[in-house]
């Protein structure tokens, strides 16, 4: 492992091409005021953290980790030995007490979770707000986020971008939320747990329109990374041809135009339209199930276009 500059004024024992990454990168001039650092780590590769989230995380007087067996390992690649406080969903509101007092006397405190970054479907937004509230300096230390990091290899054709992070657990509950992520235009993105995949897979697949694109990002950064383009119809398949492992990112995009064609638009003369009574049969079932899986079943009693009631539900949601 090639040594690191020290920012105290060390020598380092290898550079970079003849470079000393500390000395190019300013951090000796830059402010390190007292406050909370939320700082990004890396989601599997340990090249990916920043200079600057190494030397807040060496200077910092405490290191809020969410488990110390994860985030010891990478402070020690690094030299690193300050002390750790255990913070995660367990503990985190008997915690944020003791560091907003060390917060109080001026200290500065790092957060960090076990990867990417800290307070996003992590522990560390109840610190945050707390910090924030008693008039703590809150300082963003960015880096590594597998939100990102999917996105960016994605290719989604919309603009406008929801991010939904872990789906309900209650049956009601997530029948209710893939229906809203059916209904939307926009861009979603979704993380799952390996134990659950296989279910979210099943429920999208029954929820979305068959040829709506999907990215499975799985393993981001690490050894087995694992990147399929696929659509909603296939996901279960594209999850069952491998073992479930590690967190999983899923980007599902706008459905694309051509699956979505009004043949209105199109000038077709003989265009259906949706009658009142049809249409309230239709918002009732769709407050029930799956938005695709209340448009067929209208489908079947109405004798409409299921892909015009599956549209109806998409406007209806976004006006």
């Amino acid at each position: 492992m090639t040594a690191i500059d020290d920012p105290a004024g060390g020598s380092p024992a290898q550079d970079w091409s003849g470079r000393f990454p500390w000395r190019e990168a300013g951090i000796a001039e830059q402010e390190f005021a007292p406050g909370l650092y939320v700082v990004a780590t890396p989601l599997g590769n340990a090249a990916d953290v920043t200079l600057r989230a190494l030397w807040v995380l060496r200077m910092a007087d405490c290191i809020a980790v969410e488990d110390t067996r994860t985030t010891a390992p990478l402070l020690a690649r690094f030299g690193i030995s300050q002390r750790l406080i255990a913070l995660h969903q367990h503990n985190e509101a008997e915690r944020a007490g003791v560091l907003l007092e060390r917060l109080a006397r001026g200290e500065r405190v790092a957060l960090v979770s076990d990867a990417g970054t800290p307070a996003i479907s992590d522990p560390g937004a109840l610190l945050v707000r707390a910090a924030r509230a008693a008039g703590v300096r809150v300082i963003p230390v960015p880096g590594a986020s597998s939100l990102t990091a999917a996105l960016s290899v994605a290719g989604v054709r919309a603009g406008d971008i929801r991010f939904v992070g872990f789906a309900p657990t209650r049956t009601q509950a997530r029948r209710r939320h893939w229906s809203a992520i059916a209904a939307a235009d926009s861009a979603v993105v979704v993380f799952e747990a390996p134990h659950r995949i296989r279910a979210t897979a099943a429920e999208l697949a029954e929820a979305l329109e068959p040829q709506r694109p999907v990215l499975v990002a799985r393993e981001l950064t690490k050894k087995f990374e694992s990147l399929v383009q696929t659509t909603a119809a296939q996901l279960p398949a594209v999850i069952d041809a491998a073992p479930p492992r590690g967190e999983y990112v899923l980007v599902i995009d706008a459905v694309p135009p051509s699956a979505v064609a009004d043949p209105a638009a199109a000038g077709a003369p003989d265009a259906p339209s949706i009658d009142p009574v049809s249409l309230r049969w239709l918002l009732a079932l769709a407050r029930e199930m799956p938005a695709s899986r209340a448009a067929a079943i209208a489908s079947k009693a109405s004798g409409l276009p299921r892909d015009l009631l599956y549209r109806a539900l998409g406007q209806r949601d976004g006006s």
